[in-house]
C-alpha cells in the first residue's frame, strides 16, 4: 500500500481496513504521534510578483548588479550597517561600505565610484529596504540609465546572488571577529573583499 506523505491518521486507518487490517483509529493515531508525524498545512500556490524574477538572469558582466545590507556591531554594541554590491554574472564584489547608518544619499555616494570605474549596469536588483526605494535613489539611477528591480517582500530566493555573497563575510569574518571600532571593521571587510575577488569560491560564467 502506497501512502502519500500528506495522509492523515484517519485516512491511513481507512486504507489499512481496506487492506484487511483490523485497525483501530485511536491506535493508529497513537503510533502516528509517537513517530512525530503530522500533516503540514497545504500551501496556497502564488504567482510571483514584481519584476525581479528569473527572466532577469544575468547574461553578461555588468548586466545585473545587486545590493543589500548586512548588519553587525562593534564591541560596545553600536550597530554596523554594511552595504554590499555584487555583479550577478561574475559574482565579484564591487563595493563594500560600512557605516553606523545609511541614507539614500549615502547609498548614492557609495555607488558613484563603482559606476565611474565599472560602468552603468542595465539593471540593479534589491529588496524593498527604505534606502533603496526612495525617490532620490531611484531618480538618480534613472538619470544615469540603470533600471531598478525590486524583489517582493519575503522573497529572498529571488535575490540569490547577494544572499549567497552575504553569507560569506558573515561566516568567514563577522561571526568570529569582535570589532573594536568602525574603522577596524572597514579595514577587515575591505581585506576580505580583496581575498574574495582574487580567489573567488565561485564560477564567473555558465550561469
Amino acid at each position: 500500500m502506497k501512502l502519500d506523505p500528506r495522509y492523515g491518521y484517519r485516512r491511513v486507518t481507512a486504507l489499512l481496513r481496506r487492506e484487511g487490517w483490523r485497525a483501530n483509529a485511536k491506535r493508529v493515531y497513537r503510533v502516528w504521534r509517537e513517530e512525530g508525524l503530522k500533516v503540514s498545512p497545504r500551501q496556497v500556490k502564488r504567482r510571483r510578483t514584481g519584476d525581479a524574477g528569473i527572466r532577469y538572469r544575468p547574461l553578461r558582466a555588468n548586466h545585473v548588479r545587486t545590493y543589500d545590507f548586512v548588519f553587525d556591531a562593534t564591541h560596545d554594541g553600536r550597530r554596523l550597517k554594511i552595504l554590499t554590491v555584487v555583479d550577478e554574472y561574475t559574482r565579484e564584489c564591487l563595493a563594500i561600505e560600512v557605516g553606523r547608518r545609511f541614507t539614500a544619499r549615502d547609498v548614492i555616494e557609495a555607488l558613484r565610484p563603482v559606476m565611474a570605474e565599472r560602468g552603468i549596469p542595465d539593471f540593479i536588483r534589491s529588496d524593498n529596504s527604505p534606502e533603496f526605494i526612495t525617490n532620490a535613489l531611484r531618480d538618480w539611477l534613472t538619470e544615469i540609465g540603470a533600471q531598478t528591480m525590486f524583489i517582493p517582500p519575503g522573497s529572498l530566493w529571488e535575490n540569490p546572488f547577494i544572499e549567497s555573497f552575504n553569507g560569506k563575510p558573515r561566516d568567514e569574518l563577522l561571526n568570529g571577529e569582535l570589532f573594536m571600532s568602525l574603522r577596524e571593521a572597514e579595514v577587515l571587510l575591505q581585506q576580505f573583499v580583496t581575498r574574495y575577488n582574487e580567489f573567488p569560491p565561485h564560477g564567473s560564467s555558465g550561469i
